[in-house]
């Protein structure tokens, strides 16, 4: 069972969520929190796979509660749900560490599969969002950073290299299994030391790195 922990600062939101959240056999939900501090110490009392939290919320807002929260041992992976579909509030969630950022809008199939992919530590990060996040971060002129950013890359090896453009684009990992020809476990593998090789803590950052090495246009 994939266990879920919703912060939202209202409690009509939360109950259409659990709803949700229980049409699927594999997902239980472990805990409510109705404002950020409050979602910080649910997380360290229910020890979720998961957190669905919202941006605006008293006390605390979600983006600092999120930075807490994945700042805790064996963090659990965190999803913004907001009714903002703002730069700002995409870059700086992405920047505490969320594992997604969807509107609450999101069709339930898309919540369920979203929630499905980040328990098993990938990231819900859309092509469109993933070129989005690219544009900003490489806003001014890319050549500077070229030199470095190929610097960075040169320990990897060939197959890393073609993970990391395929990460680049937008891909998730089982269309990067497919496109490759390699088990999703390779993958992994592949993208586990992609983080250490590059000291990167999200696919945002490697998708950078390619985009700035001028592997990806």
């Amino acid at each position: 069972m994939i266990s879920v922990l919703l912060a939202d600062d209202e409690a009509l939101v939360r109950a259409g969520l659990r709803l949700i959240l229980e049409t699927a056999d594999d997902l239980t939900v472990v805990g409510e929190a109705e404002d950020g501090h409050a979602a910080v110490v649910a997380a360290k009392r229910y020890r979720p796979d998961v957190v669905l939290m919202d941006i605006r919320m008293p006390r605390l807002d979600g983006i600092a509660a999120l930075a807490e929260i994945r700042a805790l041992p064996d963090p659990p992976a965190v999803i913004v749900l907001t009714t903002f579909d703002t730069d700002d509030d995409l870059f700086q969630a992405l920047d505490a560490g969320a594992a997604g950022f969807l509107l609450k809008d999101t069709p339930p199939p898309d919540l369920l599969r979203a929630i499905h992919i980040a328990a098993v530590g990938e990231a819900m990060l859309s092509p469109a969002v993933t070129r989005r996040v690219i544009n900003r971060f490489t806003a001014q002129d890319r050549t500077p950073h070229q030199r470095e950013a190929l610097q960075r890359l040169s320990g990897l090896t060939e197959r890393e290299r073609e993970v990391i453009v395929e990460i680049g684009l937008g891909h998730a990992n089982a269309e990067i299994a497919k496109r490759l020809h390699m088990s999703e476990a390779t993958v992994k593998s592949h993208i586990t030391h992609l983080f250490e090789k590059l000291t990167a803590t999200n696919r945002v950052q490697l998708a950078i790195a390619a985009f700035r090495a001028g592997l990806v246009e």
